[in-house]
């Protein structure tokens, strides 16, 4: 494979960005992503939350931190998506 191929493979990874919920498994976080739409019908702005299973290798994010994940192969039954980086700390 190419240089520019594999980069193009990369960057086809889907992303998503949300908050931690938990952190109590080892190397696996819960985090929960918001997506806002609008109703077809009425056009009320609606929050639609999804619920990721997240792999942590290093046990670095904790609850409350905005994170960025990334889509990748599956790793258990309910993990596909990896950390990709950790936006912002919970404010203590």
């Amino acid at each position: 494979m190419t240089e520019e191929h594999e980069k193009t493979k990369k960057s086809l990874r889907k992303t998503r960005v949300g908050v931690v919920e938990s952190d109590c498994q080892d190397k696996t976080l819960v985090v929960r992503v918001d997506r806002r739409a609008a109703h077809p019908k009425y056009r009320k702005v609606i929050t639609h939350s999804k619920r990721y299973h997240v792999h942590d290798e290093h046990n670095e994010a904790r609850v409350g931190d905005r994170v960025e994940i990334v889509e990748t192969r599956p790793l258990s039954r309910l993990k596909r998506w990896r950390l990709g980086a950790i936006l912002q700390r919970r404010a203590t």
